[in-house]
Parts: structure tokens; sequence; C-alpha cells
């Protein structure tokens, strides 16, 4: 069926010019029917810290079922190549010629043109000053990152500094478009379906469109899977990963191309709408993908229809159709995930983090910041304590890693007091951390058990201090408990991370006030902060149901075709505008870092937990001066 491979665009690759002829397909089975093969891409942004769990979570499941994997986590093979001293060199060769463009004058006789947006002169300037410097340190700077020492409060300052500088010279050819570790921003809306159709083939501003013709399109060419499946868990994402399918499909590969990811699930329903997305992908993977991706790879190897794939969007011809849902998978129904074929000593990080989840969804789920379920009926299943600890063990023993981190949305206190009193009897070594929320039941012997049994640090979803704000975004936690909690944990030895944000609709000025102080009162126990203003999200309970939370409004752009936030009114309390305004000003007040670098990631902090632990020395507190004295 000709929908199950693509459009049928006649292929423009030379494939001699790759060095290369394509491989045959996979080994062939009964009745004809080859092994299906699947390749998985994991675009940039994502933090290129530690590897995410959703190609590991996939292949596993694939290859427990007899199809081959081949995965690639792109984000880290990204960074790697552009902290290169061979493509900073490059990087500079582009600057001097866009400078050199800048400066000449206009043909005589000929009409001015208008010059494309470049980055300033004097950004330019510097970079060209001090580029040839720092492509020389960039492989070094890399190295040290990925030692000991990071941790040496001057020395991995004066590392990562060199990273950051070298990262701003590779984005400048590319102006207004920037790569860094908290995420990438295009040159244009990745909101927008027109612009990313622009964007995918965009020399000038899509830097990830010659690093793909270089490092990927060649092996896709040689692997010849069948299905090529491109996980997209945010919008950051969204234009690395359609510049991939673009680079497959205007290369005419005989493969199917489908997407998935937690961003895809949020834009299940606009799909449809735009439906020239789909002239980059044949189809599109919405909510868990285990099952739906097992049964595309097998259906797009045999040739067979896409009609009875469960969770799938997908193009037929030039009709958009949508498969039925099928019922959630049961984490305890999935393998550990695999990591095998990821690059796990190129991720910038003095030692190996691995992620793990405890469960799938949200055990509280009610949250009305939060869009957990994507907007359908939330879905909770748990791994048992006795579970967890023998996947943390399996992957000591198989990738080294002393260090888990749990991605789930909140750790349950069941499974921190049991997987605790399993992990004090284990000879090995392991630390570990995750989200928990404020619970009544997290007691001061639970925190102790727990940082005993390898707990080092813990995220803490605070959001505000205002108890009328917390019961108005059905929060579910309480002052008392919150203020007891941090204290007891940093007490047991815990590393404190919190979450905040202001501008919750019908927050007051009065209210954020109650935040600040609330944070200061407890500035010996918080350890570090990741803090922000409200967003609509799609599929939140504040965005399907405004009126019920002081929202008079929900402003939809009709050029963001895309969009999965929304600018909004209040009936009541602070504007959008004046929310950023006191997270601006409260940003200002904050004592500054004199070592930075512990605090740019989650895994950063972690791990910098860990280290200090490690040592018997006390965590630093987050709102107090470096030289400072806690009272």
């Amino acid at each position: 069926m000709d929908s199950n491979k693509g459009p049928g665009v006649q292929p423009n690759i030379d494939l001699e010019a790759f060095g290369l002829i394509a491989g045959e397909k996979a080994e062939v089975l009964g009745n004809g029917v080859h092994r299906p093969k699947v390749m998985l891409l994991f675009p940039p942004n994502w933090t290129p810290t530690m590897p995410h769990l959703a190609l590991p979570t996939l292949a596993a499941y694939l290859r427990q079922s007899g199809v081959e994997v081949i995965q690639r986590d792109l984000n880290v093979e990204v960074f790697d190549e552009i902290l290169s001293r061979r493509y900073l060199t490059g990087s500079l060769a582009r600057l001097r010629r866009i400078q050199k463009e800048s400066k000449a004058p206009a043909a005589p006789g000929h009409r001015q043109m208008a010059r494309p947006e470049r980055a300033s002169p004097d950004r330019i300037s510097w970079a060209l000053e001090e580029g040839p410097r720092l492509a020389k340190q960039v492989e070094r700077a890399k190295a040290g990152i990925r030692s000991s020492a990071f941790y040496d409060g001057p020395i991995g300052l004066e590392l990562l500094s060199t990273l950051l500088d070298c990262l701003e010279i590779a984005n400048l050819p590319f102006y207004p478009a920037s790569l860094h570790f908290q995420g990438y921003d295009a040159a244009g809306p990745s909101d927008n379906s027109r612009f990313l159709l622009h964007g995918v083939a965009d020399d000038q501003h899509n830097m990830f469109l010659d690093i793909y013709r270089r490092l990927l399109l060649p092996d896709i060419v040689r692997e010849r899977p069948d299905v090529v499946g491109i996980s997209i868990p945010s919008m950051a994402q969204l234009l690395p990963g359609l510049t991939a399918a673009y680079l497959v499909k205007e290369a005419g590969l005989d493969c199917h191309v489908t997407v998935g990811g937690p961003h895809v699930s949020m834009l299940r329903a606009q799909l449809p709408d735009a439906p020239a997305i789909f002239d980059l992908i044949d189809s599109a993977i919405v909510f868990d993908g285990e099952v739906p991706l097992l049964q595309l790879a097998k259906a797009v190897a045999a040739e067979e229809s896409l009609a009875d794939i469960p969770n799938l969007v997908y193009k037929d011809g030039n009709r958009i159709l949508v498969n039925a849902r099928k019922e959630p998978e049961k984490i305890a129904n999935l393998p550990i995930p695999d990591f095998d074929g990821l690059p796990l000593d190129r991720y910038l990080a003095p030692e190996l983090a691995l992620p793990l989840l405890t469960a799938r969804g949200c055990y509280f789920g009610k949250c009305a910041f939060c869009n957990v379920g994507y907007g359908e009926p939330e879905s909770f299943s748990q791994l048992r304590a006795h579970q967890l600890a023998d996947q943390m063990l399996e992957l000591h023993e198989k990738y080294g890693v002393k260090h888990i981190f749990f991605s789930d949305e909140a750790v349950t206190p069941r499974n921190l007091r049991d997987l605790s009193k399993i992990m004090r009897q284990r000879p090995e070594t392991m630390h570990w951390g995750g989200c928990v929320r404020f619970e009544k039941v997290i007691s001061g012997q639970l925190l102790e058990d727990m940082q005993a049994g390898g707990c080092r640090m813990i995220l803490f979803g605070l959001e505000s201090a205002s108890a009328a704000i917390i019961d108005h975004m059905i929060k579910g936690t309480q002052l008392p408990h919150m203020s007891r909690i941090l204290k007891e944990s940093s007490t047991a030895g815990i590393w404190n991370h919190t979450f905040f944000f202001f501008g919750f609709p019908g927050e007051t000025i009065e209210d954020a006030q109650e935040t600040v102080n609330f944070l200061y009162q407890h500035k010996p126990h918080i350890h570090s902060a990741a803090m922000g203003t409200f967003l609509m999200e799609r599929d939140s309970p504040a965005h399907k149901y405004p009126e019920s939370f002081g929202v008079k409004r929900v402003i939809e752009d009709p050029s963001k075709d895309l969009a999965i936030y929304f600018d909004f009114e209040v009936s009541a309390g602070m504007s959008e505008q004046m929310a950023e305004m006191v997270h601006d000003k409260f940003l200002e007040s904050l004592p500054p870092k004199r070592y930075p670098q512990f605090y740019i990631s989650d895994v950063y902090r972690f791990l910098y937990a860990s280290h200090l632990s490690e040592r018997h020395l006390p965590h630093p507190p987050w709102l107090v001066p470096e030289d400072g004295v806690v009272r």
C-alpha cells in the first residue's frame, strides 16, 4: 500500500556521493516478510546531560518483540558536533563571509536589495576575535565537563563558560535561531505550520540541515529502516525533528516516517487540520507508543494496511485518517528501558545519570495548571518498589551507573518508603532523586530513611505559598506540611529543589508576596529553585474550564495553528504582564552564585548534591549570599 511508504517522491540523493550503496533490508522471515527495522531519533533540544527515556522505552519494547532497532540521540550528537574545533572553525569562516557581505556596497546601477537579518556587528566582531582561542579550547572543555574537574568550582565554571561561548559562536551564523542548553529558539514561531514547512528547508537559519546531512542521512541510506520514528516531547524539538523528516522525504528514501511524543499528543486534534505537515511525515502516534509503533513496523514491513493500528494519525492518499485509541499501557507490562546503542560517554556531565519511571501518569492528577493527561481521563499505573530496585541494580550492573533520576510527575509516598528500605539493605551504593508532593504522610522519619536509602535530591512542586491560590489551583497541599517537610528534608541531608510560579489566574500582588515571604522564611532549607510565570497550556483544567478559574478570555491566534500555549485575560488579579514584572523583579533580587554551573540543569544539581553528600559537606542555601550567614 503506497501510503505505508510515503508520497513516492523520486530519490534525488546520490548514494555514491555518500561513499556507499544502500544496504539490504533486514533478514527475511517466513512467508517472504522481512524482520522489521526501526530507526528511532531524538532531536534537539533537550538538556544534553542525560538520555531522555523516550527512545530506550520504545527500543526495549520493540526489541523484545523481535524488531531490529537503531536508536540515535541526535540531541547529544548535535551538541557534540557543534562543540568541536572543526565545526567552530567552519562557523568562524561563515561569520567572516557574513561580515564581508555586510560591508560590501551595492553594485552600481543595481537596486539595493534588503539584506537578511544578521547578528549584531559587535557580536560578530567578538566571535571573530575570541573564536580562534575558544576553538582550540573546546575539546578540552568538553572533556573537563565529563570529568571530576566539573566539581571544582573555578575550573568547572571556566569549562562551562567556554562551552557556552562556543555555542554562541556556533549560533551566530544562523541568527536569530539559537541552540542552547535549556532549549532551541527557532527563527520563527514553531506553533505555525507555515513557518515549519519553510523552516525545515531554510539553510540560512536551520543549523540542523547541514549536520543531519553529514551525520544522519548517510546512516539512514545505509541501514534502510522500514520506519523512522522521531520523538518530539517539547515544542523546541518540533522544527529539529521535522527537519530530519524533511531530509528523508527530500532524498526519496523508501521508509515510513512517523512522529510521536507528548508534544504530538497535545496536537492530536490540530494535526488533521494542518495536512501540509503530512508532506513531511507519513503518520503520527499519539499517547503511549509502544504497541502502535510495533504494529506500524510490522505493517510497513509486510506492506499491509494501517487502518487497524491504534493511536495512529496517518496520510492515506489525499486523506488524513485518525484511528481509534487503545487503552493506556500499564507500566508493569513494559520491559526495563534499553539504553544500548546510545552514546553514554558523550553526555555533558561529570558522571553518568540515567532516568527511570516509577509510574505512568500522576497519582494526584488534579492541578489546574497541568495537562498531564493531555485532556484525556487520567490513567495511572506504577511499579512496585522491588521492581524499581531491580531495575536500578540491573542498570548499575549493565552500564556502571550510580545515579538514577526518576522522571515521574511525582513518586508516591508508598514507593518512597518501600524503595528506601530495600536500597538500604543493598550493598551497592546508588543515589537517586525525583519529584515528590508535599503530602502529610511525608514524615521526618521517612525522609531520614530516604536519605539513608540513597535519596540525594527532591524536587518539590511548591507553585505558590498563598493558601488561597493553592486552593484555587487545586494543588491539594497545605502550608504547614510544606513548611515542615522542607525543614525535615533539609535536616535529613537531602537537597531541596522547588518549583514555583507567579500569575495563576486570580493571584494578586499580595498573594505573590506571600510566596516570596515563605521562600525567605525557609531559606536555610531550600537549595535551588526553578521559577516562572503561569502558562495557559492546552488541555489543562484552566484551559478547558477557564471560567472556573477566573479567566475571562483565552486568546487564540489564528496564525498559530499548532499552538499549545495561549495568552489570556483574567477577571481579577494580576495580568500576564504584571506577573512577568513580579517574576523579573524577584529574579533581579536573587543573590548571585559564585559557581552557577551547578544550578543550570536538574542533572547538575543532582550530581552536585550527591558529590557534597559523599564528602559530608553542607548544601548551600539558594537565597543566602555565598559569604552570608543563615539566620
